[in-house]
């Protein structure tokens, strides 16, 4: 059964981090493809949307399984406690992400009737939007990194595994 669910905990986050590393590709080929930069957006946030949703629902899996094997298995070794901290953290800045940048972004976009690209980039809506697109993209840097991070802990199980590379 520890076998299942380390499976399981390593299948969520590597689909969490490959889809991670398919948004860009989806963000990079809608602003070239797509005849403007409204659509382009549109689609880009709706796919951040879905990836956030994936991603939260993976996390949890992710944390509720270490939490059980923790439990379970009475594995000390230190790479758990970096693993929570960085599902945690992942969480948090998805959360942060979802549910306050995008929103913020959202009202921008509003404010300047729906059309980010064809307002005036001195326009203080404009500047905002950038700014925050700026953050979005450093947070979604930020849970991809720390998910390789992830994809690199979460296959040790004992401390012998760190030992073999003491020598």
């Amino acid at each position: 059964m520890t076998t299942v669910l380390r499976i399981l905990r390593l299948i969520a986050i590597s689909t969490w981090v490959g889809s991670l590393i398919f948004f860009g590709f989806v963000a990079k080929v809608a602003f070239s493809t797509l005849s403007d930069a409204h659509s382009a957006g549109a689609v880009v946030r709706a796919s951040l949307i879905s990836l956030h949703h994936l991603g939260l629902v993976a996390g949890m899996i992710y944390f509720f399984i270490t939490l059980g094997l923790l439990a379970t298995q009475g594995d000390t070794h230190p790479a758990r406690a970096a693993e929570l901290a960085l599902i945690i953290a992942m969480l948090g800045l998805t959360l942060y992400s979802q549910y306050s940048i995008l929103p913020r972004m959202e009202a921008d976009r509003a404010s300047l009737g729906g059309d980010v690209a064809a307002s005036p980039v001195d326009a203080p809506a404009h500047i905002h939007f950038d700014r925050l697109h700026s953050l979005s993209v450093k947070v979604e840097g930020a849970i991809l990194i720390e998910g390789l991070l992830l994809l690199v802990l979460a296959p040790i199980h004992g401390r012998d595994d760190f030992d073999r590379f003491a020598a």
